[in-house]
């Protein structure tokens, strides 16, 4: 905004000297404008006009905090490989904020499942009972892993969580979490994590892990449902939505991050199929899996500690969603 003020006025004739008052009422007129000015400038114009950098930069420092506190829980090694039990999301009470009132993405619905619960730990009978994922039955849920330094998986799916629904919520999108600030305690089990996204109709769902693999083994891979039609699974309407999801996701993160697509699956694409994860073969509506990283590479690990990388993470991630919903 452009000042004009007292001191970018034109100069006046000469007036005859005024009196005390009226001294006094002049001196007070150029500050009271000021502080309007200021208040105009910083906070009282409004939100929602400015450039999706500003939003980006507004995300990042509200959020951008540093590692979370490492958990005292010892997790699981769960390294996730095709074949092994792998964790997928559930959920049990969605949480979810109403959208803004305008925006490229008003009236798009997103689930995020952040992988896993920081309670599993404490709930191990729970998560252990078996549930059929159409293919076979599988664990409700698992702990997930961590890095050696103990900063959970569940802690990090959490954070990366959160701030991607900020920026996706910026973009008018109605987010819901699957599960949120130990609600519900534990889980949710992957076919409850599958139903939220579904009963939500959701025009993209994505679940958040980081991975667990051998030291060297580094980079991120965005894991897509494979063509399932067995028992309550039927994936076959959402296989070629969902590869587009993922395929958006892949190229933002990658671009936004700079993690190399890994180095252990995928033979460098960044890209896998799964038909054994719970959370893809129930699900009626796009989604995919995206593990950000390996939790027990020091490299990776060094990322995935930090704040400011996880900030970009979210950014890249939102990025690939948006991406996808406005190419619907």
């Amino acid at each position: 905004m452009s000042y004009v003020g007292p001191d970018f006025d034109p100069p006046q004739p000469r007036r005859p000297r005024r009196g005390p008052l009226t001294v006094a009422l002049a001196a007070l007129v150029p500050g009271a404008l000021l502080g309007w000015l200021v208040y105009d400038t910083v906070g009282g114009s409004g939100g929602g006009g400015g450039s999706d950098g500003a939003t980006v930069r507004a995300a990042t420092s509200a959020a951008s905090s540093g590692a979370a506190t490492p958990s005292s829980a010892a997790p699981s090694d769960d390294a996730k490989q095709p074949g092994s039990p792998s964790p997928t999301p559930t959920l049990a009470h969605p949480t979810s904020s109403a959208p803004v009132a305008s925006g490229p993405l008003r009236g798009k619905v997103v689930v995020i499942d952040p992988g896993h619960n920081p309670g599993n730990f404490q709930h191990t009978a729970e998560i252990n009972r078996k549930v059929n994922i159409g293919t076979n039955w599988k664990e409700c849920d698992t702990t997930g892993t961590s890095t050696n330094a103990g900063y959970t998986e569940a802690q990090f799916t959490l954070d990366v969580s959160h701030r991607l629904k900020a920026l996706l919520e910026r973009q008018g999108a109605t987010v819901k979490l699957t599960h949120d600030n130990g609600s519900p305690s534990w889980g949710p089990c992957v076919d409850g994590r599958a139903r939220i996204g579904n009963d939500a109709h959701a025009d993209a769902a994505i679940s958040i892990h980081a991975d667990g693999s051998a030291a060297g083994n580094r980079g991120f891979h965005v894991i897509l449902p494979g063509a399932v039609h067995s028992g309550a699974a039927d994936t076959r309407p959402i296989v070629a939505r969902s590869a587009s999801l993922g395929e958006r996701v892949a190229g933002n993160f990658v671009r936004v991050t700079g993690e190399p697509a890994s180095n252990y699956i995928g033979d460098g694409t960044g890209l896998v199929t799964r038909k054994d994860l719970g959370g893809l073969n129930l699900s009626t509506v796009p989604k995919v899996f995206i593990e950000c990283g390996n939790m027990r590479d020091s490299k990776d690990a060094a990322l995935l500690t930090s704040g400011a990388w996880r900030q970009k993470a979210a950014q890249g991630i939102s990025e690939g969603i948006v991406s996808f919903l406005r190419s619907s």
